[in-house]
């Protein structure tokens, strides 16, 4: 089938994966088909074809680019020395850059159980990258006495968890801005690691 009118790879490629993302986010992936993505886009979905092999790759290649952008987002940020100083700006970091995509969040933690296991491992090893990040700070707190946490991998998943779950409920029109949201979770932080 020809391609439709107007339809050009360096635009219709990224609505592809903008209305695969909505779509999941929205519907979940099950329940999303091609033909769906296809006519969000407004492409034969015969088409679709031409930009992912299929809906397995699909959802992989958005979880991966997220966490890409995590990672080089994070690599990107200044370094702290101390401890409390690092934790604090990985708690901002974190509620920064995720508050900005609560679609891709939504998918890359809902929606792995649909990878396939090659894709799962590769995204879980991105995942265990970032979530190291944390640990290592929470390790070097520990050693240097200012933090007392009986497990650094259990309390720097626990801390993600609770961070990222500003995404379901902040509102940018709310009762509180994003720093002083921030600021309330940098004091959480603090309490939870205190020594």
């Amino acid at each position: 089938m020809a391609r439709t009118q107007g339809s050009h790879s360096d635009i219709t490629g990224p609505r592809v994966r903008e209305a695969a993302l909505s779509l999941f986010a929205r519907h979940g992936y099950a329940a999303v088909s091609m033909r769906q993505i296809a006519g969000a886009v407004g492409v034969q979905a015969g088409a679709l074809y031409n930009y992912t092999p299929d809906k397995q790759t699909l959802l992989y290649e958005l979880m991966k680019a997220h966490m890409d952008e995590l990672l080089a987002a994070r690599a990107a940020e200044p370094q702290q020395d101390d401890p409390m100083a690092a934790l604090e700006a990985f708690t901002r970091f974190h509620i920064r850059f995720h508050a900005r995509r609560p679609e891709a969040v939504f998918i890359s933690y809902m929606e792995l159980r649909n990878l396939s296991p090659e894709n799962f491992a590769v995204i879980e090893d991105l995942r265990k990258t970032y979530e190291t990040q944390l640990q290592d700070i929470l390790q070097c707190g520990v050693a240097e006495g200012s933090f007392a946490v009986r497990d650094a991998r259990i309390t720097s998943m626990a801390l993600i968890a609770m961070l990222t779950g500003v995404n379901t409920w902040f509102r940018e029109k709310g009762r509180l801005s994003l720093p002083e949201v921030e600021e309330i979770y940098c004091d959480m932080v603090r309490k939870s690691v205190a020594a």
